[in-house]
């Protein structure tokens, strides 16, 4: 009886040590937990924590641990990137309000106090001012029309509407200006009229803003094509394109971004907000449709809208 008692107490002492070791050893992962998350949360780093432990409950507390950090790290950099879009917007707000409006303080300025001025300059800079004051009204629609679309306040009732007609209409409505910039048009389109399921207003304004960001950019290539076809998944396909300079393939993925203009661009005849694109956009998925840049300079440089058939 004695020895059993004696190898039970072993037994026991044998259990404490190893649970006290157990404890430890849970203690001090728990301490460098701490100690890490702490380090992570203050550095503001992308490390990840790691322990090597056979308790699944642990490994499971360390998965959704580096859920979170995974996640953190992720809204950080959102957080970061939509500052230097803000900051990088209200600076192009500025310079595209400033340009115009010093314009009309100039004239405005010769129109007060030069008496001496010949009835036809006098006219020239009153039509100069109202162009520009047109300019900045329009600038400041293209502010608010982008609030409204982001912020899901602006109505869209989804219709049948026949894309082939209206291409025609906007093609021939923009004609004068294509002659202007002795472009050329190329046109494509079924013989049978193809009709989508869209917004006839919101398709109308995407048509303004594509095809005047062709003759923007693409002006130099003397070519400006509008091809409408199906897609072989039954979708209708609206493409605008131009043999212009292009687009850099690095500056593919932020054409659609608010305030976003290539350098170059500024200060030309049709000199845009940055905000055409950006508004096209938005207006293509509330349709329930997808646009897509490609890009080669000189070749070809197209933007292919996708909406649903009608």
């Amino acid at each position: 009886m004695s020895g059993f008692l004696t190898a039970s107490t072993a037994l026991l002492g044998i259990a404490v040590i190893a649970l006290a070791a157990r404890l430890r050893k849970r203690s001090r992962q728990l301490d460098y937990l701490h100690g890490k998350l702490n380090a992570i949360l203050d550095k503001g780093t992308n490390e990840r924590l790691l322990i090597f432990d056979s308790d699944a409950r642990v490994g499971r507390l360390l998965i959704d641990l580096n859920r979170l950090l995974d996640h953190a790290h992720r809204t950080g950099a959102r957080y970061a990137n939509q500052e230097i879009e803000i900051r990088r917007m209200l600076s192009n707000i500025s310079h595209d309000l400033k340009t115009p409006l010093t314009v009309v303080l100039g004239y405005s300025e010769i129109l007060l106090h030069d008496r001496g001025l010949a009835e036809r300059e006098r006219e020239a800079m009153t039509a100069n001012i109202q162009d520009k004051a047109q300019e900045v009204l329009r600038l400041v629609h293209s502010f608010f029309d982008l609030a409204k679309l982001e912020a899901g306040d602006t109505e869209m009732t989804l219709s049948r509407v026949n894309a082939s007609e209206l291409c025609r209409l906007k093609l021939l409505s923009f004609y004068d200006m294509l002659s202007s910039l002795e472009m050329k048009l190329e046109l494509s389109m079924p013989d049978e009229d193809l009709y989508v399921m869209a917004d006839s207003e919101a398709l109308e304004r995407v048509l303004d803003n594509l095809i005047t960001n062709a003759m923007k950019y693409g002006a130099d290539g003397k070519l400006l094509g509008l091809t409408l076809k199906r897609t072989d998944d039954g979708k209708t396909a609206l493409q605008v394109w131009d043999k212009g300079k292009g687009i850099p393939e690095t500056e593919h993925r932020r054409v659609f971004e608010r305030m976003y203009t290539l350098e170059d661009s500024r200060n030309r005849l049709y000199q845009g907000s940055g905000l055409g694109l950006t508004i096209t956009k938005r207006l293509i998925e509330r349709m329930g449709g997808t646009i897509v840049l490609h890009s080669v300079p000189w070749e070809r440089t197209v933007f292919t809208v996708v909406l649903k058939s009608g």
